[in-house]
């Protein structure tokens, strides 16, 4: 089996619909694909609606929290959407994402970029608007050459020239809220120190002594030195360990299955969930 935990769509700040993602999964040889959008579930309905015979389908999200003033970001896989108490926190990450970017924009303006809001929209499209999105209109303008060379101190990194804040979760409090909604929990990227700082394996430790589940080793983001690492950490902390390729569609290079989950993992993952399930292919629209 091909299992693929961590893909993001025109519902958050992929290129592909929910539809052409799945499609595109299949295409890819992938027995499974998980659809992690940021902190919105809203992709869902219409990749089951499209989801191809022989591929399996996991709902998810990844949700955006920040611990000691650090960025990291959590998988949450087979949750109930409709728990309310882990709804109520995606809505408030999420109408943050707006007025965070327009003063992401207003930064830019304020170092003679001339990136707007509107140009901004328009590439979001119907997704939920973030970094990516302003990294795409400096791409646009011919101001950088690619969405990867936005997210550094320069830029929009943490903590960069035109960085705005937004709401996060502290991500002890994702781990209850996803398990208190039947889900699991993954760290996703933990050691992407090229995005800026990392959480420290202390913080990690304690993150699985709360219930975290597992932590996302085989990443693009990771070198061979930091998934062996990471690898001898899940160990010792007893975690699931995850590969994914953390696709976007034409927005990063990595293609999908890049990086894969080990079936037993994602066996252990589904019998752990109680939120939700797996949804096999029936064919598609």
């Amino acid at each position: 089996m091909r299992i693929d935990l961590h893909c993001h769509s025109t519902a958050s700040d992929g290129t592909d619909t929910p539809a052409e993602l799945v499609r595109n999964a299949a295409a890819a040889g992938l027995d499974v694909v998980a659809l992690t959008d940021h902190d919105t579930t809203r992709g869902h309905a219409e990749a089951v609606a499209a989801l191809p015979e022989g591929l399996t389908l996991v709902t998810g999200a990844e949700l955006s929290c920040r611990v000691d003033g650090v960025s990291m970001h959590m998988l949450a896989y087979l949750f109930d959407p409709e728990e309310p108490a882990l709804l109520a926190e995606r809505e408030l990450v999420r109408d943050d994402r707006v007025p965070r970017a327009q003063g992401m924009v207003a930064r830019l303006n304020a170092l003679r970029v001339p990136v707007t809001w509107e140009q901004v929209l328009r590439i979001a499209g119907d997704g939920s608007v973030g970094r990516p999105h302003v990294a795409s209109a400096l791409v646009e303008l011919g101001v950088l050459p690619t969405v990867s060379d936005a997210f550094t101190d320069q830029w929009l990194a943490d903590g960069g020239r035109a960085f705005v804040e937004k709401h996060e979760t502290d991500p002890f409090e994702a781990v209850r809220l996803v398990k208190g909604a039947g889900g699991v929990c993954v760290f996703a990227h933990p050691g992407a120190a090229k995005r800026g700082r990392t959480v420290p394996e202390s913080v990690i430790a304690e993150l699985a002594a709360a219930g975290l589940d597992g932590i996302e080793v085989d990443h693009m983001d990771h070198d061979e030195d930091t998934r062996a690492r990471l690898r001898g950490l899940a160990g010792e902390l007893g975690l699931l360990v995850t590969g994914s390729s953390d696709y976007h569609g034409s927005r990063k290079t990595v293609t999908l299955g890049e990086y894969t989950t080990h079936p037993e993992v994602y066996g252990e993952i589904t019998r752990r969930a109680t939120g939700a399930f797996p949804v096999p292919g029936t064919g598609g629209a």
